[in-house]
């Protein structure tokens, strides 16, 4: 999955930055050609429409292909749009820590220097 929005922070200011609101969220893509969703790093206050309105738009000109299944994708499409997409902070956050493991450091051989 690519992550966008997270260009030179490290994983504790990123840490910081969602105890503070931040979030990841990810917009539907409703072709079946895009297969890896693209993942946004929401900083607090920040708003989610202009990461919104290109995937509404994206599938609302691709919604008009597939005929039967029209409404669907564009209720779909909207309820994201409202809610602020799909909040994906706490799996992300796992997997981050899985590879970049929080450093523990012993402090007993501190005392001997």
């Amino acid at each position: 999955m690519k992550t966008e929005n997270i260009e030179g922070l490290t994983l504790f200011e990123i840490n910081l930055l969602i105890q503070q609101g931040g979030r990841f969220v990810t917009f539907s893509n409703l072709s079946k050609n895009l297969q890896t969703p693209t993942i946004y790093f929401i900083r607090p206050g920040e708003r989610t429409f202009k990461y919104a309105i290109k995937h509404f738009v994206k599938n609302l000109s691709n919604s008009w292909c597939r005929f039967p299944l029209r409404p669907f994708y564009i209720s779909k499409s909207l309820f994201y749009l409202a809610i602020g997409g799909k909040n994906y902070t706490h799996s992300l956050l796992a997997d981050f820590n899985k590879i970049n493991p929080v450093n523990n450091p012993n402090l007993d051989c501190l005392q001997y220097l």
